[in-house]
């Protein structure tokens, strides 16, 4: 698996179609975190602080993923049906096709940070 130095570098060695909706995600995870560092773990971008991810994202070949803590997710499972997208444990993915809105961008970040105490 490649090694990405930073969230610039990942997401234009994203796919192309995915590229405007990881810029989207970035942003709107910035302004949800404006204090928490732009990291890389487990060779994707995330926010959070030292070695602990709020938020992170990533770009497979057909989707893109939000990834936030376990309460998260369910705090906002009704938000994340009621959008169309599906949800694991700790993920939400979308598409170009069923993008993630941005409300519930900075709801799950939020919610993430909260659960984690930070």
């Amino acid at each position: 698996m490649k090694k990405y130095k930073d969230h610039s570098a990942y997401i234009s060695a994203s796919l192309e179609e995915f590229q405007p909706l990881l810029v989207g995600l970035r942003k709107q995870l910035a302004e949800a975190l404006p204090d928490a560092e732009e990291i890389i773990a487990y060779d994707m971008p995330g926010f959070g602080f030292g070695k602990t991810i709020i938020a992170g994202y990533a770009a497979f070949s057909k989707q893109c993923g939000l990834y936030v803590s376990k309460g998260a997710i369910k705090t906002h499972a009704a938000e994340i049906a009621d959008a169309g997208l599906k949800a694991t444990k700790t993920g939400v993915t979308f598409s170009v096709r069923k993008p993630i809105p941005d409300e519930l961008v900075k709801k799950l970040a939020l919610s993430s940070r909260e659960e984690l105490g930070l």
